[in-house]
């Protein structure tokens, strides 16, 4: 009774402007504007949230939340500092444990006397073992470690290696580990990531790098996604563009024709079950030949993975299709 006769109070112009106030928190939650649904930006300048297309200003005087104190190098940064490194996925512990040092000295850089160092050196073992608590931390560990490999041997950046930790730790959550090996669910993890960060790597590469037969990459991979519920769309033959065509040694201008065949085939479904690996080696091809930057098939198929025969298809099916390719 209480909190309606307190709402019973408020006139019509306040529970207006109540509701509008919520609307524009529940709007920028989203992170669409309110008046023309349009994308907000963040000034830092001015501390506001502001609407791309028409200004309006959604939020001022934003608290920054960086530090206080300037630093003009790295030692400084380091000595004025006050928190450690951020938390990460790729490590089981998420970063929060403590380390002993190495090094026998204590906080103030002084050497440990001799007779103390048999109980560091215990210590230091001990702190090594309890890290590791159970048989699941240790699973997660040695998976962890194993993304951290591979996604070395790969070349991939930082964030697809949070987003494979973050899907393995999901299905070590969900128990879908037993009874698969670990390897599997890494390379799966990994092309999962791979898809949903969109850095092309395809199926034989993450099972060469993880020592894994394509099929059972391919398998674990689907487990996982019908699992997790995860939904990705079918790879594009120009996100493979790039990446060969640097490999390959072509220039910026045979990797942007490359990129316009990729899409002419595309708007006339051209690229309707054909492997994508293979629409991108022969537009490759394609380009390059248009282009007088001329490369044989044997050295594009040796780039893309995929055998010459399917760029021989693959080219005649676009220039027979295309009009715009005169050769």
């Amino acid at each position: 009774m209480t909190l309606k006769s307190k709402n019973s109070s408020y006139g019509i112009d306040e529970q207006f402007k109540i509701g509008n106030m919520q609307e524009s928190i529940r709007v920028y939650e989203v992170n669409v504007c309110p008046e023309c649904g349009s994308q907000l930006e963040t000034d830092n300048e001015r501390a506001e949230i502001t609407c791309k297309r028409c200004g309006l200003v959604i939020e001022e005087n934003l608290i920054d939340q960086g530090p206080e104190w300037r630093a003009f190098d790295h030692t400084q940064k380091e000595q004025r500092a006050r928190t450690g490194a951020p938390t990460t996925n790729t490590i089981h512990d998420k970063g929060l444990s403590t380390v002993i040092d190495w090094r026998n000295k204590d906080i103030y850089g002084r050497d440990i006397p001799d007779r103390n160092r048999a109980l560091w050196y215990r210590l230091r073992k001990w702190q090594r073992r309890i890290r590791v608590s159970g048989a699941g931390e240790r699973n997660l560990a040695f998976a962890l470690s194993e993304i951290d490999r591979k996604s070395s041997l790969l070349n991939l950046s930082r964030i697809v290696r949070e987003d494979a930790s973050v899907v393995y730790r999901s299905a070590v959550d969900k128990n879908l580990i037993r009874g698969r090996s670990i390897e599997g669910v890494v390379a799966a993890s990994l092309y999962t990531a791979c898809r949903r960060c969109h850095v092309p790597r395809t199926l034989d590469e993450i099972a060469k790098a993880s020592n894994v037969s394509k099929k059972e990459v391919g398998r674990t991979y689907r487990f996982l996604a019908r699992e997790l519920k995860i939904k990705l769309p079918p790879t594009s033959p120009a996100d493979y563009i790039p990446r060969f065509a640097s490999e390959i040694g072509l220039s910026n201008e045979a990797q942007s024709k490359a990129i316009s065949i990729v899409e002419n085939a595309t708007e006339k479904g051209l690229t309707s079950g054909r492997g994508p690996t293979g629409v991108a080696a022969a537009a490759l091809y394609v380009a390059s030949v248009l282009l007088g930057e001329r490369k044989t098939q044997h050295e594009i198929a040796d780039i893309t993975g995929v055998t010459e025969v399917t760029i021989r298809n693959r080219y005649k099916e676009l220039s027979e299709q295309l009009d715009n390719l005169t050769l």
